[in-house]
């Protein structure tokens, strides 16, 4: 079965490359902001972007980038905080987009990889191949600051405004199926200590 037309909101947005977008995404962070990069190739991409300590990498748990980034933005209210998941993680981990609007951080932005594919799985469709669309289902749990970046320089325009203007917020992007530009290191627990050092919770390494 050949999955419908894509919904009208989408059908003007370009698709991209996610390791374009992360690597503006990147380069737009001056403040030691957090990322959060969900599992897979949205966190491969934010590996080959830079090494930025305030990186923190997901490793085989599916869906949590969101509740992470949250943890983090309500534990340190002075940073920013973003989240980078793809469409197939959000779905699976829907509802914590409603407990993010409850929670109401203006420090947090969720950046929403879909390119429609469990990618790294055998490119299986996801329901937004179908009809479902993730910035109208953000809107509708509260998360009223939720738009679909037209072209890599809207998407520019919205990570500024959502770093000077507070949220939630959630940014969708629409990708096209290009491989990640890298992979990884999968070494958990320097994962966690070197974003642990990154963001002030634990003392940085003695010089």
């Amino acid at each position: 079965m050949s999955p419908p037309a894509a919904p009208s909101c989408l059908t003007n947005a370009k698709s991209m490359y996610r390791a374009d977008i992360t690597r503006r995404l990147v380069r737009l962070l001056d403040r030691e902001e957090a990322v959060i990069g969900g599992i897979g190739n949205t966190n491969f991409d934010l590996w080959a972007a830079g090494r930025r300590p305030q990186n923190f990498y997901m490793l085989g748990s599916m869906g949590l980038a969101c509740p992470i980034a949250l943890g983090v933005a309500i534990a340190q209210p002075q940073r920013h905080v973003f989240a980078l998941e793809g469409d197939g993680s959000l779905l699976m981990q829907l509802g914590s987009l409603a407990t993010i609007a409850a929670r109401a951080p203006k420090n947090l932005t969720i950046v929403v990889m879909d390119n429609a594919a469990y990618q790294i799985t055998g490119a299986q469709p996801t329901a937004t191949a179908f009809a479902a669309d993730l910035v109208e289902a953000a809107r509708g749990l509260g998360i009223t600051r939720s738009n679909w970046a037209a072209d890599e320089e809207d998407f520019e325009r919205l990570v500024q405004v959502a770093r000077n203007e507070g949220g939630p917020t959630l940014i969708g992007v629409r990708l096209d199926n290009q491989p990640p530009a890298g992979q990884t290191e999968r070494d958990p627990a320097q994962i966690r200590d070197r974003f642990m050092r990154g963001i002030g919770t634990k003392p940085p390494h003695p010089t």
